[in-house]
């Protein structure tokens, strides 16, 4: 069986103005993140991880924020066509582990519902996607709640 494995970086800045979207889960917060689509972080950086195991380059290579047709995007949409793209390479996948760093709000409540959300997107077990969240201890962009990081890396295998 062959295995690869890719990993996935992400960042957004928070924002006034903005719904806050993590792992295909609105979260009731007082700002949201940045972008061109719904600025899912957390999802970015599983498209990211699952590209690049693939060696399908990255996210903004396929989904460009100079696109209109992306504007505003659910980035669940985003996800099931970045699992077409690896699938039409003959792959499948096998797990994907993933860490939010955000000091507010607190994630870990949503984990369960944005596993069960992008294990459906993405056709596997919600047992295949783990969520993990952290801070950054009061230290960087994140630690001065200017943005979100997220940090993904994706096991893919051939059918």
């Amino acid at each position: 069986m062959k295995i690869r494995v890719g990993f996935g970086y992400d960042v957004h800045r928070l924002a006034d103005n903005r719904e806050l979207w993590l792992g295909g889960v609105k979260i009731d917060h007082n700002q949201g993140l940045a972008g061109h689509s719904d600025a899912d972080v957390l999802i970015h950086a599983i498209c990211d991880a699952l590209l690049g195991a693939a060696n399908l380059r990255d996210i903004g290579f396929h989904f460009p924020d100079t696109a209109g047709e992306y504007k505003d995007m659910d980035s669940k949409i985003l996800l099931a066509k970045t699992l077409d793209m690896i699938g039409e390479k003959g792959y499948r996948i096998g797990n994907i582990d993933a860490t939010v760093c955000a000091e507010h709000p607190k994630i870990n409540p949503y984990i369960p519902r944005m596993q069960k959300v992008m294990a459906e997107a993405l056709k596997i077990s919600g047992e295949d996607i783990s969520i993990k969240a952290t801070t950054s201890e009061k230290m960087g962009f994140v630690g001065r709640e200017e943005g979100f990081a997220a940090y993904a890396v994706a096991l893919i295998e051939k059918k």
